[in-house]
């Protein structure tokens, strides 16, 4: 006589440790899942702070390359401002009168452009005048470039190849529309430190 089939299965105690080694198991990926999207994160924001910084300093040397010795009028009275000018009364780092406005649109307006720079709670704005004689109504386009920033300086290479944080310098013939041979900027970051690069001035007049 044939004897009843047995009937195997789990035991109480091997599902238990089975559902025990799937949680160990599953704590185990889900930490090493939110260390990689951490580190993701750390990358990608890097990648964003290199670019911004690398925005900066391309437009801070493609602004003093087309520098243009055009002086523009002052917002009041009948007096102008130098095409490049560095003065603290102002609140802006260095103002400059530049070319190379692009104009896909074909508006009645010049190629020529006025830009500022300013440094406001370790932010640096790059303000561009839509005109290029501003009137007191004239609001600039304002452009968030870079944070962290500690400091920018400048400094000005004269035809006596001589180095200064002034422009225009006293006594200087033709102060208005003078410029540099070269700009030397420097920018402080809080992460970076210290960024310094010398621009040489193109001498070729947009007319």
């Amino acid at each position: 006589m044939n004897s009843p089939a047995k009937y195997s299965g789990f035991t109480l105690v091997e599902i238990l440790v089975a559902v025990a080694i799937f949680t160990v198991v599953g704590i185990l990926a889900m930490g090493g899942y939110n260390q990689l999207q951490h580190q993701s994160e750390i990358a990608n924001d890097r990648m964003e702070r290199m670019r911004a910084v690398q925005l900066t300093v391309l437009k801070l040397a493609q602004d003093f390359e087309q520098l243009e010795p055009r002086p523009v009028r002052e917002p009041l009275g009948s007096g102008e401002q130098p095409a490049l000018r560095v003065d603290t009364r102002t609140g802006a780092l260095v103002q400059l009168t530049r070319a190379g406005w692009a104009n896909p649109a074909g508006i009645g307006r010049s190629t020529l452009q006025r830009v500022e720079y300013r440094l406001e709670n370790d932010v640096l704005f790059r303000d561009q005048h839509l005109a290029l004689d501003s009137v007191l109504n004239d609001d600039p386009i304002r452009i968030r470039l870079l944070d962290k920033v500690r400091s920018l300086k400048f400094e000005f290479l004269d035809v006596q190849q001589q180095w200064s944080s002034e422009w225009p310098r006293s006594g200087m013939p033709e102060s208005l529309r003078g410029r540099p041979l070269a700009v030397k900027f420097e920018l402080e970051l809080e992460d970076w430190g210290k960024i310094t690069r010398v621009i040489e001035v193109s001498n070729v007049t947009v007319n």
